[in-house]
């Protein structure tokens, strides 16, 4: 939000400000009151604000020729220490004039602002020149170039040409406003927040009285729509529609707004002088005398000022004439309207309007107004008869006319002001600090709040109308240290509080963070993408849903229309993205969730998902490029599930997936808790993926569970292990986790780890059948395995396995 200094000082004399209201001195204040000040811009009328262009005297000009030009060597008086030579080739010089002069170190810009070049003591034509006497179009005040400026004036040599010219420079204040501070959205309100810390009063308009001539073209308004609180209004006849004045071009310019003419800028002024939105209707293209406040009719079509037709959705709060819509309340009249050159009666509007009817119109229809972005912040329902009064008036002051009809406030429930019980022990518990009863009431009291119920420990505040967003005690306290300053709280020796939550037994996000630099330690990399997804992506995995898709009601756009249910979606666009631009191998993994509706229920899960595509490692001269392929994945997820404290699971294939061409899904417990494999080429080809590229989707939600963050730390063993290997012809359906179950239930001491090196398929095995050479090694923490131990065991494993498993042991 943009401030005018200039206009800032049209409701506070700043000067009585310490540092007189300098840039600095705001910017500290303002800060200070939660009205963050970003940035500090100038705002010039002329660009580069006249600086270093002065009034000067033409002492002497003599006349000389060079190439068939006449040129004028002058001495000029610029008010410097010294008489000033300067080469003119204008013909209208002569001396005793009074001339506007661009000293040595002057900028001269074009129209548009860019800087064109700097004036320099130099020669010109052999003779020295030391500055130049300009014509309009050089210093930017007019197009002219047919002399120079000649003057009419006494003020002093050296005067600055901005004095001359009357041209005021300001200085803009961008501020961050939070969405709380719905109060502070205009001039008025910044001021209000400067009275509060300074003590210094705002001046405001005087608008009690207007002279009515008539109630001859008066509009019959009725309101239909409880979103409407209040609606303010009157009609002015014999209004001639032109450019503003300068003043008031000179207020809009400043903070961006583009001057149209006096009728419109004077609403804007209202605007953002008063934080009050308002509208000003032709009166003559209000069919019927009258103005209804109602809920939208669904399915109508309506165009606004920008010319853009829009489908009504029958949740607006609309302004209605007799023929139909004519605006949106708070966010956009229509295209008939608006003001035009013509226009001579005028019906001017200020009303209130709920914020949360205002918003979400805006959000149905893409449309952000300064009106709009009042509206649903919030504003002051008070203020409304003031602002008409003010606008009308500046009406009669800058475009004439009369006032012809009666002024319209329809307030059918005025607002109940919040009072709000206060402690005074619980203002010093908060704040750390104890003010005295009377400076708390101060504080309030220059915050525009009330006091009653006066006790020793406590009263109770009521908070003015403008402030919606005070509500309870804590915001009153929040009020008073705002203004007190958090600077002027002193730090004890010992901070302590009267409060310290429980620490939880876990820490969902040390999990998280643990397994993310486990992750980027392997080579992943970690991706960030957003919840919201295309519905078109849900009808391509209809195999893989459960659930109902959860549509967004106030979509920004149908790319973003609906929460995400997988996400293999966002991670194949950032594949996609990657792979088009030549960054071919990837391993990614990224934390999010997916959200989904079963009935009247909606369901929030979170998931921790892998990607690699590409090569696995990088191409060296040690080792060969090697392809992602299915078991490297399942390398890390297995490493990921036993550092979150899982070793003992089951697998089982993935049957039926639109996600997955193949794959398999760990179950702990027989809850399915990770799947993982090759994405499925179709899907992937819709996404522009034209590689192989392998996803795990992890249960979150159940494996930060797991994770049990008491860690056991032991020893390594002293005693060696040993290694011995078996060959075993199995039937095709048996998998390694059948084998390692039956090793582990058959050894459970000495038995550290089962492994194939090794499958072999072939006819001389016979059909359906393969061989897997497998590895088994052995170790005792307590003493050196004897081969009698270790025979032993490998006896009771090849039993199992011929029982079990019906595998031949191949010698």
């Amino acid at each position: 939000m943009k401030i005018s200094i200039n206009w800032l000082r049209d409701f506070i004399d700043l000067s009585k400000l310490p540092e007189q209201g300098s840039p600095a001195e705001l910017d500290v204040l303002l800060t200070n009151t939660g009205l963050e000040v970003e940035g500090i811009e100038a705002h010039e009328k002329i660009p580069g604000g006249l600086r270093g262009f002065v009034v000067g005297e033409v002492l002497t000009c003599e006349k000389f020729e060079v190439k068939e030009k006449i040129l004028s060597l002058t001495t000029v008086d610029a008010g410097l220490d010294e008489i000033l030579t300067i080469v003119c080739g204008a013909s209208n010089v002569g001396a005793g004039q009074k001339v506007i002069v661009a000293t040595p170190g002057t900028t001269l810009f074009d129209q548009e602002g860019k800087a064109l070049f700097t004036i320099e003591k130099r020669k010109v034509y052999g003779q020295p020149s030391e500055g130049m006497i300009c014509a309009e179009d050089e210093i930017g005040i007019g197009t002219s170039h047919d002399g120079i400026l000649i003057l009419h004036t006494d003020l002093p040599n050296g005067t600055p040409a901005a004095t001359y010219f009357n041209i005021a420079s300001d200085l803009v204040l961008e501020i961050g406003l939070t969405p709380n501070r719905a109060d502070a959205a205009s001039h008025w309100g910044v001021a209000r927040d400067i009275k509060a810390v300074s003590g210094i009063e705002i001046t405001l308009p005087i608008v009690d009285s207007l002279d009515i001539y008539s109630n001859e073209f008066p509009i019959d308004v009725q309101i239909e729509d409880d979103g409407c609180g209040r609606f303010c209004g009157l009609s002015i006849d014999g209004v001639k529609v032109g450019p503003s004045p300068e003043w008031l071009q000179e207020r809009l310019s400043a903070i961006g707004l583009r001057p149209i003419n006096n009728i419109v800028d004077i609403t804007n002024f209202i605007c953002h002088g008063l934080g009050q939105p308002m509208h000003a209707y032709d009166w003559r293209q209000i069919k019927g005398g009258k103005l209804i406040v109602k809920t939208a009719t669904a399915h109508t079509k309506f165009t606004t000022l920008d010319s853009v037709e829009r489908t009504l959705t029958g949740e607006e709060i609309m302004i209605y004439d007799t023929a139909g819509p004519i605006g949106i309340a708070g966010v956009m009249g229509g295209e008939h309207s608006s003001i035009q050159p013509e226009t001579t009666r005028v019906f001017l509007e200020v009303a209130y309007f709920k914020p949360e009817r205002v918003r979400k119109a805006a959000q149905l229809h893409s449309l952000k107004t300064d009106a709009s972005f009042r509206f649903e912040r919030g504003t002051d329902i008070e203020a409304k008869l003031f602002a008409m009064k003010y606008a009308a008036k500046l009406i009669l002051e800058l475009a004439g006319g009369k006032i012809t009809s009666n002024i319209v406030d329809l307030y059918p429930s005025p607002v109940e002001l919040a009072k709000i019980p206060v402690s005074i022990a619980r203002v010093h518990q908060l704040m750390g600090v104890k003010l005295s009863a009377d400076r708390i009431k101060e504080i309030l009291v220059a915050l525009d709040f009330g006091i009653e119920n006066n006790q020793a420990e406590g009263f109770t505040a009521i908070a003015p109308a403008y402030r919606v967003d005070v509500t309870r005690e804590a915001d009153i306290i929040e009020e008073i240290l705002r203004i007190h300053g958090l600077d002027n709280i002193p730090l004890s020796e010992h901070l302590s509080a009267h409060f310290i939550s429980e620490f939880p037994l876990l820490d969902k996000e040390k999990v998280q963070q643990t397994t993310a630099i486990s992750l980027a330690a392997k080579g992943f990399q970690e991706i960030i993408s957003n919840s919201l997804t295309k519905g078109d992506y849900h009808q391509w995995i209809q195999k893989d849903l459960t659930f109902e898709t959860v549509d967004i009601l106030n979509r920004l756009s149908e790319d973003l229309g609906v929460m995400r249910q997988h996400m293999v979606f966002h991670g194949l666009e950032v594949l996609a993205h990657n792979i088009n631009r030549r960054q071919k191998d990837l391993k990614l993994f990224e934390f999010g969730k997916t959200y989904h509706k079963k009935g009247t229920k909606y369901i929030e899960k979170r998931h921790l998902a892998l990607y690699t595509s590409g090569l696995q490692d990088g191409e060296t001269w040690a080792q060969t490029a090697q392809k992602s392929q299915l078991h490297h994945l399942y390398t890390t997820v297995i490493n990921t599930m036993k550092q979150l404290g899982i070793a003992q699971f089951e697998t089982s294939t993935i049957e039926n997936s639109d996600v997955f061409a193949y794959g398999l899904q760990i179950s702990v417990n027989k809850k399915s808790c990770v799947q993982f494999g090759l994405i499925n080429p179709k899907l992937a080809q819709k996404f522009d993926v034209k590689q192989e590229a392998f996803m795990a989707d992890f249960d979150w939600d159940f494996w930060v569970k797991q994770e049990k963050g008491n860690f056991v730390y032991q020893e390594i063993s002293k005693f060696p292990e040993v290694r011995r290997d078996l060959s075993l012809v199995l039937d095709q359906s048996v998998t390694l986790q059948a084998i390692q179950r039956v090793a582990e239930q058959t050894e459970k001491a000495i038995l550290k780890n089962v492994s194939v090196f090794d499958v072999y398929v072939g006819k001389n095995l016979g059909e359906g059948k393969k061989s897997y050479s497998v590895s088994f090694i052995l170790q005792d923490e307590n003493q050196t395995l004897t081969d009698k131990v270790i025979d032993a065991t490998m006896d009771r494993l090849i039993t199992r396995f011929e029982k079990e498993l019906n595998a031949l042991i191949r010698k």
